[in-house]
């Protein structure tokens, strides 16, 4: 059996230079799962999936964008990246410039980093370094320090990001034998809906598939595209899109308007809320993965969408290891018992 990263399955369709010295994680290739009782859950009617992406190795979609941008980074000669994250994008980056074997800077910002991601980071020998202020305000640092030294910079500004993103929008297509008639995933700094949009178009040229409408879905706390401001602080149980200025936001509004779609915000509970749901579908993922989801139900419950007889497509970001707090603070403690039959059995028929 064999195996292959994104670059070497659709390397082709990608805009990357020459000089590009692939590494690569085997990232990709994730499964597209239907979930038959949320689509019920929704009113039925529609054939509803989930990319999810939390199988990626280090267990979210940035592995995507990060192969493309370690790799042409390593093709020049690179000996080191910086980028700043809400986690995500830090233990990515790690663990591809270990694999590369070069140093890593990672900014973070003070407090609400899920400690999954940034033991992921530590673990893969990051220099790790915490401001005492937003996401916002690190990535502005890694940006100027960029330009001063010989660091390459891999958050998704970087063109090469968005590049190996698109790779997520050909699988669907591939999976699918066309675009769905709706895709949904969440929004934070952008680049993702951006890069699937751009993936679709690609497609659609190239192999005359259609395009579809996107939603795009924040947290309420953190909506600066759907309020048409920035978010000076942002505030969600969602820490992945935990972000007030999204360094893609005006290509994300692009995205939607030129899709048909839109980019609409979601509540904390909404969110936790199915996250919940898609645990007892057996997929767990972390908090800003269901809000694509989330958003869905809203629009559908609202009747501002109607997916009856359409095939709609749910990202699913990341893993629900990468922030298990949530749950690890809300659940009860386990029952105990002694080491009986008749207690276990006394237990399990109340």
């Amino acid at each position: 059996m064999s195996y292959a990263g994104v670059l070497a399955r659709y390397g082709h369709l990608l805009d990357l230079p020459q000089h590009t010295a692939p590494v690569s994680l085997l990232e990709g290739n994730t499964p597209l799962i239907p979930v038959p009782r949320l689509a019920q859950s929704l009113g039925g009617g529609v054939e509803l999936f989930v990319k999810f992406e939390g199988l990626n190795p280090t267990g979210s979609f940035k592995d995507r964008g990060m192969t493309a941008a370690i790799s042409e980074a390593a093709g020049r000669g690179a000996q080191a990246v910086i980028c700043a994250s809400t986690g995500n994008t830090a233990a990515s980056a790690a663990a591809y410039a270990a694999r590369a074997g070069m140093r890593a800077v990672v900014l973070i910002p003070e407090g609400k980093v899920a400690a999954g991601k940034l033991a992921g980071a530590v673990a893969h020998g990051a220099q790790v370094v915490q401001i005492k202020g937003s996401f916002d305000q690190a990535l502005a640092l890694v940006v100027e320090i960029s330009k001063k030294l010989p660091l390459a910079l891999v958050n998704s500004i970087n063109p090469y990001r968005i590049e190996g993103q698109k790779t997520a929008a050909f699988e669907v297509c591939d999976a699918l034998g066309q675009a769905p008639d709706w895709l949904c995933l969440p929004v934070g700094n952008a680049g993702n809906i951006t890069a699937y949009w751009a993936g679709f178009q690609q497609y659609h040229i190239s192999k005359n598939t259609a395009l579809p409408h996107l939603l795009g879905v924040q947290a309420a706390g953190s909506a600066p595209l759907v309020l048409g401001q920035a978010v000076e602080h942002p505030e969600t149980v969602a820490t992945a899109i935990r972000i007030g200025r999204p360094a893609r936001g005006e290509q994300a509004l692009q995205a939607a308007e030129q899709s048909g779609g839109r980019i609409v915000a979601v509540s904390d509970r909404q969110i936790l809320d199915m996250q919940l749901g898609l645990a007892r579908e057996g997929i767990w993922v972390e908090p800003a993965s269901a809000a694509g989801l989330a958003g869905l139900a809203q629009e559908i419950n609202g009747g501002r969408i109607d997916v009856k007889g359409k095939i709609v497509v749910a990202v699913c970001t990341g893993h629900g290891l990468k922030d298990p707090d949530i749950v690890r603070e809300s659940m009860e403690p386990p029952q105990v018992i002694p080491p009986e039959l008749r207690a276990l059995e006394n237990l399990l028929l109340r």
